[in-house]
């Protein structure tokens, strides 16, 4: 007998797509009405997590099953390749005969090994008007996949979605779809201090409405382009379906980080380690091996991601190939509760930090002064205080020490294993400015940051680092 086909597999990167603010996750907007529906036919995690942000690092650990010491990738401005050593998810499923294509993903170090590579307008401007970006991406996705479906070899697909990522221009009707009110009511001041924030204010007004006030009005407009995202991925699972390959296709919805909206005093930004950037969705379904309907409540990250896909492809890599992650079947299967619950997490963005997470505790601790004038160390009660309101640092210092203490063993312990240093320590103008080293005071950050327009964003996430021009970055 013929030997069965392997699976292909489709993987829907996200781009910015909070956990909490999908349906499928207890949001109260219907936000993802398609997603919810495939997520009742496979297995939704609930505790998965993005601990390196940004984008770079995000998808550096997704694509490698590694995590930021054997990658030593942690910045978005990460200067030079993806080391040698590693290899990626494409370069694996090449070996293993598969065809691979990804659309929207080719600036970045983990984007190494595809086939091919596809490009779509995923940005936008108030001046362009509404932005198409999920209908852009479909336009190239849809007869690539007809393509790869037609060819005789099992294929990977990874469709990188840019939606949820600011700017958020979702097309009509979705623009209005959950917000009904004036958005520039002058008795509304909620947006002030968004405006009077100097590092990003003048990208913030490239895309919002002029005489924007009301801060509600643009956290709808991320759920719209949610909830537009979705209708046009419904595309996606029916050409799947159409074809007659859905059910011998491992499809995947993750997300490289969350966002935040109007938290932390990050403005509609992913910075910061708080949850909202952390806490990201993972969504697979392949009737074969994962049951339908499952929710998951161990705790997982995006190292486990390939693991995963290999075992439920029934890869099994070279041996001298080996992964930081491990595979998430065992936690469908119910034969494993839970991965590490206490984890690593860094943030080389527009600041950079690092940490430590624990089912109960959040530390961050700054590296050097921020933009934000937050301060040097940062504790959570996760339990008592989820939405991470109130610092505990200098109230519970036994915390904080205990959790260093912790933090820095598991650094240490890396560094042995790895034999590599840790890489948040080693980004040598990962703020953008050739030369001008760490920053000394938050004045400094503030003065100094800066992001102008859509098109310098749209190049900060598809290109290799650049040093900035003038007061860029």
């Amino acid at each position: 007998m013929p030997r069965r086909r392997r699976p292909n597999i489709v993987l829907l990167g996200i781009d910015s797509l909070r956990a909490d603010h999908m349906s499928c996750y207890g949001y109260s907007r219907l936000t993802t009405p398609h997603i919810d529906r495939f997520a009742r036919e496979g297995a939704l995690f609930e505790r998965t997590y993005s601990p390196h942000i940004p984008t770079t690092s995000g998808y550096g650990s997704m694509l490698t099953g590694m995590d930021c010491f054997s990658t030593q990738v942690v910045a978005l401005r990460h200067q030079g390749p993806l080391r040698p050593e590693i290899k990626t998810l494409p370069e694996i499923l090449r070996e293993a005969g598969y065809a691979t294509t990804c659309v929207g993903f080719s600036g970045n170090p983990a984007s190494r090994g595809f086939d091919t590579y596809l490009t779509y307008p995923g940005w936008g401007s108030w001046n362009e008007g509404r932005s198409p970006k999920a209908e852009n991406l479909n336009a190239v996705a849809l007869p690539e996949l007809e393509r790869l479906a037609k060819a005789r070899d099992p294929f990977f697909f990874f469709l990188r979605h840019m939606d949820p990522h600011s700017p958020y221009l979702p097309p009509a009707p979705f623009e209005r779809m959950f917000y009904h009110g004036n958005e520039t009511n002058p008795r509304n001041t909620s947006m002030e201090p968004v405006m009077a924030f100097k590092p990003f204010r003048d990208y913030f007004a490239s895309w919002m409405p002029p005489g924007i006030t009301d801060k509600d009005y643009v956290i709808a407009q991320y759920d719209g382009a949610i909830a537009y995202m979705d209708a046009s991925i419904q595309a996606i699972f029916i050409a799947l379906e159409s074809r007659g390959i859905l059910d011998n296709t491992i499809v995947v919805v993750n997300s490289d980080h969350g966002e935040t909206l109007y938290d932390h005093e990050c403005y509609f930004d992913h910075h910061g380690l708080y949850d909202v950037t952390l806490h990201v969705p993972l969504i697979i379904r392949y009737p074969a091996k994962v049951p339908a309907g499952v929710r998951v409540g161990g705790f997982n990250q995006h190292k486990d991601l390939v693991p995963t896909l290999l075992e439920l492809a029934g890869i099994r890599p070279e041996p001298e190939i080996t992964f930081d992650g491990r595979s998430l079947v065992p936690m469908v299967r119910g034969e494993v509760a839970s991965h590490e619950s206490s984890f690593y997490i860094t943030e080389c963005t527009w600041m950079r930090k690092h940490g430590w997470r624990t089912p109960e505790w959040k530390l961050i601790v700054a590296l050097e002064p921020d933009f934000h004038f937050k301060p040097e160390v940062e504790l959570y009660n996760l339990v008592e205080d989820p939405d991470e309101n109130v610092n505990l640092a200098e109230s519970r210092p036994d915390v904080v020490a205990h959790l260093c203490q912790e933090m820095d063993a598991w650094i240490a312990r890396r560094e042995e294993e790895t034999g590599l240093p840790n890489p948040i320590h080693h980004q040598g103008d990962w703020h953008g400015h050739e030369g001008l080293g760490p920053f000394t005071s938050s004045q400094q950050a503030y003065d100094t940051l800066h992001i102008g327009d859509p098109n310098q964003a749209a190049r900060l996430q598809a290109g290799p680092a650049e040093p900035a021009q003038g007061s860029d970055a």
